[in-house]
């Protein structure tokens, strides 16, 4: 066993008195000492209720034949962090929340681990580290948040409340509605009910065949969702008796099953930056471009809140991750191993699909085409995301002058002032990896145009990022950022832009020479920080294109 470097021997003496102050009894020490690598924190609505998680799992563990020690890794939230400076950190964090457990595991010698995510940027941290350790490992997650109610009865989310504040800048809804948004959208623990960042991540670590099944979907108020945490803690056991590590798993095929099942769920723009730097840490190359050949095959399937009105528990009901992959099987790498000991075809054989309304079969798909694009042009000749499945029918077509600002707060202050026009491409530049620095998400600016109903006659184009509650024309990851002398920097107001979703084009009416000529007067960009780990961050931080990874060259 690994951990037998920290407890076999006359040598390791003093390490075992201080196990023994930890509570070690003499058969603890004997078995394997499985890592709980926990994201509980009580900044958090997603982790809030994680220590009961992490109990089932240990629990589990203990009735295997296994010693688990909990520790813990650090969790932003972003909804809390969004539209301030908070939201800088919480990209970066995926890289401290990888290193951190490095450290930890390789500190403590564990012979496996359970990980125990929930939100956006913890599960895949969690999950780079995993890849990157490669010792046995099994994920469970806290489970999505119920929906919220209004006392008419109507189902509401976050994104209802960051549309609030829309609405009421527009007159539409009175402080006392808003009020009644707040107080009711978020019911209790448990990622963001709708198919936003976290939801997306934990349902796509079931495809990608790191958690066993139920673990996309399964509410957190739910007892199945201790069941489940309990099942990981004893699957721990038998993955380490086997010797299945997760690069096993995570496999060229099961990163392409990966982006089948997002694209058919429409699932989030920022599952595409983090499924790249999951498979650069496993060492599979997976080309930017190669999405969209995935998506013109795979049908649009799910329409989940923030693109439609069911949320995550309407999709438990119809019959989970499982029920979506059975309609998708065609598409699928089904001889893809995974944590439960069985092929993803041997996970899905006996799935249903319950509700054909929340889960659309394959014959009748909500389109033909999946619900996140790729982009290309002179504008993002490294590629742009955007959430298609989102995006008004009228809008995936257009062409509109450029309305330029270098940062989020100058382009939320024209929104809130009505200062937009119909038609025209908001441009939000110098808010990349490198440049915010730390990617921020631009929530706030597009739950204001779609609050104000203008998200089908604005565009929003970014090197920043979109959170998984974005709705509307809203395209980022634009690459090469601004900070890195990318295109969208040469961009003045009033340049046209033309936007072509369908046939994924991203192009501003500008010569090649106009572009150069403009980009030379640039002055080289400086960082706004001048110290703290948001330097040290934009130093070493790689392109949207590439997953936003550190480039360790």
């Amino acid at each position: 066993m690994r951990s037998d470097v920290v407890k076999q021997g006359i040598e390791r003496a003093p390490h075992r008195s201080l196990l023994r102050a930890l509570g070690c009894t003499q058969r603890e020490l004997s078995q394997p000492f499985i890592g709980v690598v926990n994201s509980f924190s009580e900044t958090v609505p997603g982790h809030i209720h994680l220590r009961d998680i992490a109990a089932a799992v240990k629990a589990g563990i203990r009735e295997a034949g296994g010693t688990p020690f909990e520790f813990n890794t650090i969790a932003v939230c972003d909804g809390i962090a969004m539209n301030h400076t908070g939201m800088k950190y919480s990209l970066p964090s995926r890289e401290l929340i990888a290193d951190s457990v490095e450290i930890m595991v390789e500190a403590h010698a564990f012979d496996a681990l359970v990980f125990i995510t929930n939100c956006d940027k913890i599960i895949p941290g969690m999950l780079m580290a995993a890849v990157r350790l490669n010792i046995p490992a099994i994920f469970v997650s806290g489970g999505p948040m119920m929906a919220g109610h209004l006392n008419g009865g109507k189902r509401i989310d976050l994104s209802s409340v960051f549309m609030g504040v829309g609405k009421i800048s527009k007159g539409e809804i009175s402080l006392e509605e808003l009020q009644e948004l707040e107080e009711n959208a978020c019911p209790g623990c448990g990622s963001c009910a709708g198919m936003f960042t976290a939801n997306t991540m934990n349902c796509l670590t079931e495809v990608m065949g790191m958690a066993l099944p139920g673990n996309g979907t399964i509410p957190a108020v739910e007892a199945q969702r201790v069941h489940l945490a309990k099942e990981t803690g004893q699957k721990i056991m038998e993955l380490l008796e086997e010797n299945l590590c997760p690069r096993d798993i995570i496999t060229t095929d099961s990163v392409y099953n990966a982006f089948v099942a997002d694209t058919a769920l429409g699932g989030s723009t920022n599952s595409i930056l983090h499924l790249l730097a999951i498979a650069h840490e496993a060492g599979v190359d997976f080309p930017l471009s190669r999405i969209n050949e995935i998506s013109n095959q795979t049908p649009h399937l799910c329409k989940l809140s923030p693109s439609g009105d069911y949320h995550i528990e309407d999709l438990h009901l119809a019959g989970g991750i499982s029920a979506l992959l059975k309609e998708l099987k065609g598409l699928l790498n089904l001889k893809s191993i995974t944590v439960s000991g069985k092929t993803l075809g041997e996970n899905i054989r006996g799935a249903k699909n319950r509700d054909h309304k929340v889960i659309h079969t394959i014959r009748k798909p909500y389109s033909s085409t999946g619900g996140l694009s790729i982009l290309f042009g002179n504008l993002c000749p490294d590629g742009a995301v955007v959430k298609s499945a989102a995006v008004s029918p009228q809008m995936l077509v257009h062409q509109g002058s450029a309305r330029v600002f270098d940062s989020e707060e100058q382009a939320t202050t024209a929104i809130m002032e009505d200062s937009i026009k119909s038609g025209e491409v908001v441009v939000i530049r110098y808010e990349g990896p490198r440049g915010g620095p730390g990617m921020r998400e631009m929530l706030t600016p597009t739950s204001l145009l779609s609050g104000m109903g203008r998200d089908d006659e604005v565009a929003l184009i970014t090197d920043g990022r979109f959170s998984g509650a974005t709705r509307g024309a809203a395209i980022g990851h634009v690459s090469p950022e601004a900070a890195a002398g990318g295109v969208i920097a040469a961009i003045k107001d009033g340049d046209m832009i033309s936007i072509d979703i369908p046939n994924h084009k991203l192009e501003v009416d500008l010569s090649e020479t106009e572009i150069e000529q403009r980009l030379a007067k640039l002055p080289p960009f400086e960082s706004r920080l001048a110290s703290g780990y948001l330097k040290r961050y934009a130093e070493k931080v790689s392109s949207a294109s590439t997953g936003a990874v550190f480039d360790r060259g």
